[in-house]
């Protein structure tokens, strides 16, 4: 097994000039290793599987071993299984369950169950970043759990990007820990994500980002584009657990567009744009698309920083649909519908991200900013845990104007605390401030005050 520790070094910038384009930023190599190792024809076998399945609705069956949901789940657990042995068993594989009823689409008791793998992280084992992906699929009926419904896009693709990103993964070492989920109960509402998502909000896990990855495979949109090198990134802004105190402040002190969620978005948008070859991503300001949801959804329910990532162009014909041809259209979704390199394409910049994230320090917590009516801005921050983060270099302050997407102007500061940027004024830009590690890693950049927090 191939065990891989950064090596580069970090060279710290001390430029305040307001006129640079983008932050410095140190190239990593082994990043661009994770992106080349991902497999399209990994990804397109364990697509044709999930398929074979049949149908994998929630309500289907569970006894057989090669039909239905049951069967499903048991591969996928196998698979993390395999992958695991393959590291030297560095994957902790499980069960994610509980019994549903009484709801709209589960109106009798149901075990809905998840697969989950978790690999340790060696200095911070109690940060998490996952990746997920939604087990179960339908036709156009959404209670018809016998019909057969490949769900070869939405979602085996999320899925198999996920056992592939385990794959390629599991070959390094981290410090922080990385989640790999398979979620079902998606298409009857949410509830592998539910789950999951208060487990670990019960169990004190210290979760950084969640992304979402349902229906990563189509390239050919319902409007007539085909496209393979542009995708989209969800994510919504003020944080549903807000207070009412904490609105206030932010009404006065902004955060709208700097949730952690958002900035997770912008984080994964730069990873495109250095390690992912011809592919831009478009990061919406929506929780998702217009009135519809996702399974990141339940960890942005309970605080969490969750993005939804997919295709840019859909295709609803091969969505929830039954098998058919109508007018010389054919309906449904199957594997011919699957672009399998585009599926590696996002299943790479997922676990790049992911890998980055990892091996980053934690993302500083109590950001605090001041400065108005004064000539300048103080940010301050929590010392990070030394134990924890013991490859931590020291802090990085962002900036940009107001209305930039994108994070413009930076500075090493160094570790410390508490940094003042002389005579720029806090009224004309949005601050924040990352961690970043001896070898260059940095965490995602964490917006003042609580309407930016990524929490401890």
């Amino acid at each position: 097994m191939k065990i891989i520790r950064p090596l580069t070094l970090l060279a710290f910038s001390a430029t305040l000039s307001l006129q640079a384009a983008q932050p410095e930023y140190v190239d990593q190599p082994q990043l661009h290793d994770i992106a080349a190792n991902v497999s399209a024809q990994r990804i397109e076998q364990d697509i044709e599987k999930l398929v074979s399945f049949g149908t994998r609705h929630t309500l289907s069956e569970t006894e057989s071993e090669t039909r239905g949901i049951g069967a499903a789940r048991r591969w996928i657990k196998a698979e993390f299984e395999r992958i695991s042995a393959a590291c030297g068993n560095c994957l902790e594989v499980y069960y994610s369950s509980a019994t549903i009823s009484g709801e709209k689409r589960i109106p009798d008791p149901v075990e809905v169950v998840s697969v989950i793998a978790v690999q340790r992280g060696v200095s911070d084992p109690d940060r998490y970043v996952l990746m997920s992906g939604d087990i179960d699929s339908r036709v156009s009926d959404v209670m018809d759990a016998t019909s057969d419904s490949p769900g070869a896009n939405d979602n085996a693709s999320g899925v198999a990007g996920t056992l592939e990103a385990a794959r390629v993964l599991s070959q390094y070492r981290f410090n922080g820990s990385i989640v790999y989920a398979a979620l079902s109960g998606e298409e009857q509402g949410l509830f592998g994500g539910k789950i999951l998502a208060e487990q670990a909000a019960k169990d004190g896990w210290r979760l950084k980002a969640v992304l979402n990855n349902d229906m990563i495979g189509n390239i050919e949109g319902i409007n007539g584009v085909i496209n393979n090198t542009t995708a989209r990134i969800f994510a919504e802004g003020t944080r549903q657990t807000e207070t009412d105190r904490e609105a206030t402040i932010r009404r006065f002190t902004g955060g709208e567009v700097d949730s952690p969620s958002r900035n997770l978005a912008r984080y994964i948008d730069l990873v495109a744009d250095r390690y992912i070859p011809n592919l831009d991503t478009m990061v919406v300001y929506r929780l998702d698309r217009f009135g519809r949801g996702g399974h990141h959804r339940p960890f942005n329910d309970l605080g969490f920083p969750g993005v939804r990532i997919m295709e840019t162009n859909e295709n609803y014909v091969r969505q929830h649909q039954d098998l058919r041809e109508e007018n010389g259209i054919k309906y449904g979704d199957t594997i011919d519908g699957v672009n399998f390199d585009y599926a590696a394409k996002l299943t790479a910049l997922n676990a790049v991200s992911l890998a980055s994230m990892a091996w980053a320090p934690n993302p500083p917590a109590e950001v605090s900013i001041k400065g108005a009516v004064e000539p300048s801005t103080t940010l301050s921050w929590q010392a990070l845990d030394k134990a924890q983060n013991p490859h931590l270099a020291g802090y990085k302050i962002y900036w940009r104007y107001t209305d930039a997407p994108q994070w413009q102007f930076s500075r090493f500061v160094g570790d410390v605390t508490e940094f003042t940027l002389e005579n720029v004024v806090i009224d004309n830009y949005f601050f924040g401030v990352a961690s970043v590690s001896k070898d260059g890693f940095e965490s995602p950049v964490v917006f003042p005050g609580a309407a930016g927090a990524f929490g401890e």
